[in-house]
């Protein structure tokens, strides 16, 4: 693959320049290294070129950074960035572009931690077991926030707007002061990082005029090489608790009570609710109980149920403090949940304080992510329905009503069982909304799967949106179709980002079509699938 209208005598001086500015070792030309820069669960519908890099670069520094910016710019080459490359489920490192060059920024892994202010300043390539073994191995009184699986940036899960499962999980706003290559190679820094030698540069997010941070979420304005993060100071008590529904019915009365006891902040952190095949789907394949084809029946999801002790629905959440408000609030939610005929209200204590960090992290289990301990247990997922599974995320925002949920769950299980996939459903909490994160896993040597799971999500995304919900995050692969949903004002929203773009990439050089952002010329006919 090579970027469109560049001849290989061309690129191949482009990638000569890029070699001498940071070094032959660190250009990836071809071959199986290469290959690795594709989406891992490319599904069916993908012509074997889309999603492909011509090429990649892993710089190790701002200065290489600026440099391969300004030859992009002069050769006409564009680059498709990211972080470390793991979010999976939404493509991967594959770019949107087919023949743009990888910019991996793994190399990156500087941390820099201030224990009295309680924040720490990361690179990209600084992962989430990056963070929480330097802040371990120096005995720091600090928790980090954690998503499913610890592998991945801390900084680019920020950027995509991920979340974690302390009361730190909103992990982009937790993001304070970024260090920013534009697309013309200047250094930027956000927010009070402006002023030169600020010591609120972490402390204070607005800055001075108007915030502009939020431009480089999700977008292609800029290459952020740093950021600045809010941690946790270690809680005296963490209690983690796991409640069991018996009905399905139930889920009405169960978001209603905990959306109203999260807005109070009894909850504290991101409340997970699962139904019974995002948690069974964990513990390895399908076919341990069930070797049938399509949809598992109710009578076997029944009996899996009473021999794994799980519900219908499944909630964990935590609550924290001193042992008085951490009791406090977990007997609040005890109550309240107590007006859910048949739920199983289970908890455990942790004396944070008084157990070795080692000892403390060994004893959660699956409890870890709620205090901020990484792991790659949810992976068992991918073995779900065949030795070589793989993942599309769907991803809608809910508002925190159980009637709004309903009517979600109802779309999605029901659209999941026409194409012949189990619902993988579930909710996770925010202060005022609901993630509704749903991953079609399926068998990546079945052909009909990957048509369908495609299909599948292709449906979700459109049927949802005409229901009034809108996804957050997108794979690659829907990025312009999911952009297509929010039309308000035919699209006035997405016609300002444009002009945005132009302005500040006008080679459109950076990331070309991410998030259905494109430069000047090379934009779509945008009709929806």
């Amino acid at each position: 693959m090579l970027p469109s209208g560049i001849s290989i005598d061309a690129f191949e001086r482009a990638l000569d320049a890029f070699a001498r500015a940071i070094g032959d070792e660190w250009v990836v030309r071809g071959g199986k290294e290469l290959a690795e820069y594709r989406d891992p669960f490319a599904f069916a519908s993908s012509d074997p070129a889309e999603f492909a890099p011509s090429a990649a670069l892993r710089p190790g520094s701002v200065e290489e950074i600026q440099a391969i910016v300004r030859i992009a710019n002069e050769c006409r080459i564009p680059l498709w960035t990211f972080s470390r490359g793991k979010n999976l489920g939404y493509g991967g490192p594959a770019p949107r572009v087919s023949g743009s060059v990888a910019l991996d920024l793994g190399r990156m892994k500087k941390i820099e931690i201030d224990e009295e202010l309680c924040c720490a300043v990361v690179e990209p390539g600084v992962t989430f077991f990056d963070l929480y073994d330097y802040i371990s191995e120096r005995k720091l009184k600090l928790w980090i926030s954690v998503p499913a699986l610890g592998w991945g940036s801390v900084l680019g899960n920020a950027l995509d707007r991920g979340i974690g499962y302390t009361p730190y999980g909103d992990h982009s706003e937790k993001l304070c002061g970024m260090e920013i290559v534009l697309a013309n190679g200047e250094l930027i820094r956000t927010g009070m990082g402006a002023l030169s030698g600020a010591k609120t540069w972490q402390s204070f997010k607005p800055g001075y005029g108007p915030s502009v941070d939020g431009l480089f979420m999700q977008s292609n304005f800029g290459v952020v090489t740093k950021g600045g993060f809010w941690l946790m100071p270690q809680p005296d008590f963490f209690i983690a608790c796991d409640l069991h529904f018996e009905r399905e019915s139930d889920l009405e009365a169960i978001v209603d009570i905990t959306a109203r006891l999260r807005r109070e902040e009894i909850i504290q952190n991101t409340a997970v609710l699962s139904n019974a095949v995002r948690l069974i789907s964990r513990r390895g394949a399908r076919s341990q109980w069930f070797a049938g084809d399509g949809v598992v029946p109710d009578d076997v999801v029944e009996k899996a149920l009473r021999e794994s002790g799980l519900g219908a629905w499944n909630l964990t959440f935590a609550t924290y403090g001193p042992e008085e408000l951490a009791d406090g609030r977990e007997k609040i939610a005890r109550q309240a949940f107590a007006a859910i005929p048949g739920a199983k209200f289970a908890s455990k204590k942790f004396n944070v304080k008084a157990t070795p960090a080692d000892e403390l992290a060994a004893s959660m289990g699956s409890e870890s992510a709620q205090a901020g301990v990484p792991s790659l247990i949810p992976l068992g997922v991918l073995k779900y329905r065949g030795e070589d599974g793989g993942h599309l995320g769907f991803s809608p925002v809910v508002a925190p009503s159980g009637k709004e949920a309903v009517k979600l769950a109802n779309l999605v299980g029901t659209r999941c069982h026409e194409r012949g996939f189990d619902y993988y459903g579930g909710f996770s909490f925010g202060v005022r909304h609901l993630y509704s994160v749903m991953m079609i896993l399926y068998d990546k040597q079945s052909d009909e799967h990957r048509v369908q799971a495609n299909k599948l999500c292709e449906g979700l995304v459109v049927e949802a949106a005409k229901m009034g919900f809108g996804e957050y995050r997108a794979h690659v692969a829907y990025m312009d179709l999911i952009g297509e949903q929010y039309d308000f004002n035919n699209h006035a929203l997405r016609r300002f980002i444009e002009t945005l773009k132009d302005a500040a990439d006008p080679n459109g050089i950076l990331s070309p079509g991410k998030q259905g952002i494109w430069p000047r010329g090379t934009r779509p006919k945008r009709n929806p699938v």
